[in-house]
């Protein structure tokens, strides 16, 4: 067991949020009419996704930032991020007329890359290295202590967690009902530290829920093992919030004040934006998702209830988006990759099409090379289903007409390599 500290209080919090007055939008918390009647229960999203760069992490950067004194800013600030915290760094520089040299990793995809140079104008410099943000992370280390610089950490900090807590003040100053329960992202903890040290102390009864992707459960693993630990690996999707460890004082903050954290697939998340797209008009990073991703784990206890849920960013990437509908449809059990052996006659395809593909099915993927001097020959095809119960009644049909197959979705290392 980490040991208990103090929490980020709410005189600390409400100052904060001076602070922040003309920098950081006070982003509205509505009631969602469909989220509602779908979970039986009066459902708030508070719109972190509207903030002025697009999420919350604006807040506590500008906090910690606008706090140092002004002779220690003359030499700049320096910070690691692959995403939203270096916005709101560079949007913070620009504010306060700082320096500032931001640290990005070489795959960061050029729509961050271009929206922190946007926010930051001339004030900041972008710096490309290294392959992982780890990479980039001790390559801005190394900086600032060359350049006597001051170094804005992601969330391990308690004026970024202060800053955060921003986001609870203004749910409990818009939701005049009591709060039932309070879902939110969990990347490195200062959201969920800030937020949750604000409800402790004025809404004690509201369950905080930490919602994480399942391919990066740092929080998850934490609690679970008594103290922080590093995880070896993550699935790096829902990059807002997947992160190998999670802050020291985040941490033993969330011990405190979560009530539970849950665990969502990947390929939920996806579904979830789509949905909120196609549904609601709302555009939301992966991350920004999560909130809502979770409400099915809880939606017996919610039935009735008030909750809020936060949608973290907006901060998406066009590029994904054929990513984030396959991931959707593989979770939903609508597509589905095989190694299908044909023999090597004609008429062999339109069998499979006549006699083994369903009136609703969709070949998507279909790549084949006839070899003449064998009788047979594997074919990497991709269906579509319509309706997630076609699946059996398609292998039935497979093994029927003797189709030899391997079904690829069930292998992780044989789908990585092949699709």
């Amino acid at each position: 067991m980490t040991k208990e500290v103090p929490l980020a209080t709410v005189a600390a919090i409400q100052a904060a949020s001076a602070r922040l007055q003309g920098v950081a939008l006070h982003t509205p918390t509505n009631k969602n009419q469909n989220l509602s009647e779908r979970f039986q229960c009066n459902i708030f999203l508070k719109r972190e996704d509207l903030q002025i760069v697009r999420s919350y992490k604006i807040r506590g950067a500008y906090n910690l930032i606008s706090s140092w004194d002004s002779e220690a800013l003359k030499k700049g600030v320096v910070c690691a991020s692959a995403g939203n915290h270096a916005q709101g760094v560079a949007y913070s520089c620009n504010k306060l007329k700082i320096k500032g040299a931001i640290f990005m990793p070489n795959t960061t995809p050029n729509q961050k890359v271009t929206q922190v140079k946007m926010f930051g104008k001339s004030y900041v410099e972008v710096i490309l290295t290294g392959d992982t943000f780890d990479d980039a992370y001790a390559e801005s280390i190394k900086y600032c202590k060359a350049h006597d610089m001051l170094f804005v950490p992601p969330f391990d900090h308690i004026q970024i967690i202060e800053g955060q807590g921003t986001v609870g003040l203004e749910i409990l100053e818009d939701v005049p009902e009591k709060i039932d329960y309070l879902f939110m992202a969990i990347g490195g903890g200062g959201l969920a530290a800030g937020v949750g040290s604000y409800f402790a102390a004025l809404s004690p009864t509201t369950k905080i829920i930490g919602v994480e992707p399942e391919g990066a459960p740092s929080m998850k693993a934490a609690l679970e093992a008594g103290k922080v630990i590093t995880l070896d690996s993550i699935d790096k999707f829902v990059d807002g919030a997947a992160v190998k460890r999670v802050g020291e004082l985040n941490f033993a903050i969330c011990q405190q004040v979560l009530g539970d954290v849950v665990l969502v697939p990947e390929g939920k998340v996806c579904s979830t934006i789509i949905q909120l797209y196609n549904e609601e008009a709302i555009v939301v990073e992966p991350a920004g998702a999560l909130s809502i991703a979770a409400l099915d784990y809880y939606q017996e206890q919610i039935k009735g209830k008030n909750v809020v849920c936060v949608v973290s960013g907006s901060n998406n990437d066009l590029g994904r988006t054929e990513e984030i509908k396959e991931r959707s449809l593989f979770y939903e059990g609508l597509k589905h990759y095989f190694i299908i052996t044909f023999p090597q006659r004609a008429g062999a395809l339109r069998q499979f099409l006549d006699e083994v593909l369903g009136p609703n099915d969709d070949i998507t993927h279909f790549q084949y090379t006839k070899k003449n001097s064998k009788e047979d020959g594997p074919a990497l095809v991709g269906v579509e289903l319509k309706h997630k119960e076609d699946y059996e009644t398609l292998m039935e049909r497979m093994r029927h007409h003797n189709f030899k197959y391997t079904e690829v979705n069930k292998d992780r290392n044989l789908f990585n390599f092949l699709i």
